[in-house]
């Protein structure tokens, strides 16, 4: 289980952070790929459509991210009575909505 320490730095167990960058490395390939489409020339709306790709796979990289926090770390500070950690989850949550 991941844990936060103070200093805002997290441990992640070893699962946890491979999954995280293997979601990252497929991102940066999207990113790669896509540099590479305009270099080549190819039609925007085949560079847009892997646009779309990459943020849905960035949304997915965040998504994990959240879930891993809320699990370890939030629940955590919420158990130990730090209240102020819900405040910080619904302003990250409102900035990843916007």
């Amino acid at each position: 289980m991941e844990h936060c320490i103070p200093g805002r730095t997290t441990a992640r167990t070893d699962e946890t952070r491979t999954r995280l960058i293997h979601r990252l490395n497929r991102v940066e390939g999207q990113i790669r790929g896509i540099r590479g489409m305009l270099e080549s020339g190819a039609y925007c709306t085949d560079i847009l459509m892997q646009v779309s790709a990459a943020n849905a796979a960035l949304n997915a990289f965040s998504r994990e991210l959240l879930s891993a926090h809320i699990k370890g770390c939030v629940v955590r500070d919420i158990r130990a009575g730090k209240d102020e950690t819900i405040d910080e989850l619904v302003e990250v949550l409102q900035k990843l909505m916007k």
